[in-house]
């Protein structure tokens, strides 16, 4: 195979950001030739018909269907703010019932759409169990498992009837110290400890039918030691084989320091396509972007990521865009 071929062959593994409100042409290079996702933020976006003529230009520029994606959480975590409805934080909905937040869901999820947006990388799933998390915080529902899972669940079925949802993230940053934003959290809970806890909003998550689970930069030593789950075979497997999820598991940014300062972006993107990862979320930077894509194809074409491999993935990227791309 020819570099140029593996690089066609990987380039759908890719979700990519930019800056402003008009899509520089590296970016707008990089759609035209086949990535997959384009992710956007409060730096890209307006009103809401600002924002929807940003989206319909991206999927004109794409060769066929083109995921759209935003961080739409409510509370502090909201992309589009001018001229939306703000949706409070997971914390703020955590007394209401199961029916009431599967409605706010809804409701959430038409504002998404509405803007021309395909997928909502939302709920947070995480247990706030460390007070002196320094992420995750009001993002949660509760301390309590079993409130997160409920009411997690919930919001993607509310969601889902409107978009793709995203539970995240997984196997779980709530009991962190440390923000992967900026560090490499690492948790020594035994695996006994992340099924009581951790674990069960992500189980009631699949079950729920939703349709993408991103994956943590934590280490998990029960898992993986030395690891970020990013990169983990065992933590991909343990979301594949025992939890049941069959949607496309994708990456938090790369180009967080937790991954960048610590492995490479593209020695990451290797290690996590080879573990079972199907999209990669580079953000921010054409540079880290192209250095993804070069480095998995030459992962293709040296055999440390296999054909198969990448097929794999991008059947669950395709199918995820037949459900949930639409024209804007």
């Amino acid at each position: 195979m020819h570099a140029r071929d593996a690089e066609a062959l990987v380039r759908p593994l890719l979700w990519i950001g930019f800056d402003g409100k008009i899509p520089p042409p590296e970016a707008a290079r990089l759609v035209h030739q086949g990535v997959s996702g384009v992710i956007l933020f409060a730096r890209n976006v307006g009103t809401p018909d600002e924002t929807r003529a940003l989206n319909r230009e991206l999927k004109a520029i794409a060769p066929g269907p083109l995921l759209l994606s935003v961080d739409q959480e409510g509370g502090r975590v909201a992309r589009l703010t001018e001229g939306f409805e703000r949706f409070p934080s997971l914390r703020e909905l955590s007394t209401l019932s199961a029916p009431e937040v599967r409605a706010i869901g809804t409701r959430l999820g038409a504002q998404v759409r509405g803007a021309g947006f395909d997928i909502d990388l939302a709920p947070v799933v995480d247990v706030d169990s460390n007070p002196d998390n320094p992420v995750i915080g009001e993002r949660s529902f509760s301390r309590d498992p079993e409130v997160v899972a409920t009411l997690g669940a919930a919001m993607i079925e509310g969601l889902e009837r409107e978009v793709a949802a995203c539970a995240k993230h997984f196997p779980g940053h709530g009991d962190t110290d440390k923000d992967s934003h900026y560090d490499l959290p690492r948790l020594s809970h035994g695996l006994e400890r992340l099924h009581a806890c951790e674990l069960k909003p992500f189980r009631a998550a699949i079950a729920a039918r939703v349709s993408c689970v991103m994956t943590t930069h934590v280490v998990f030593e029960a898992l993986d030691r030395g690891t970020p789950a990013t990169m983990s075979a065992p933590a991909i497997n343990l979301l594949r084989r025992e939890l049941g999820f069959g949607g496309v598991c994708v990456s938090d940014c790369l180009e967080m320091k937790a991954i960048s300062e610590h492995f490479g972006c593209g020695n990451a993107a290797v290690r996590a396509i080879a573990a079972g990862v199907d999209a990669l979320l580079v953000s921010h930077t054409v540079d880290a972007q192209h250095e993804v894509i070069e480095a998995l194809a030459a992962a293709v074409m040296d055999h440390t990521i296999s054909e198969g491999r990448v097929r794999e993935a991008r059947t669950r990227l395709e199918r995820l865009a037949r459900l949930h791309a639409r024209a804007v």
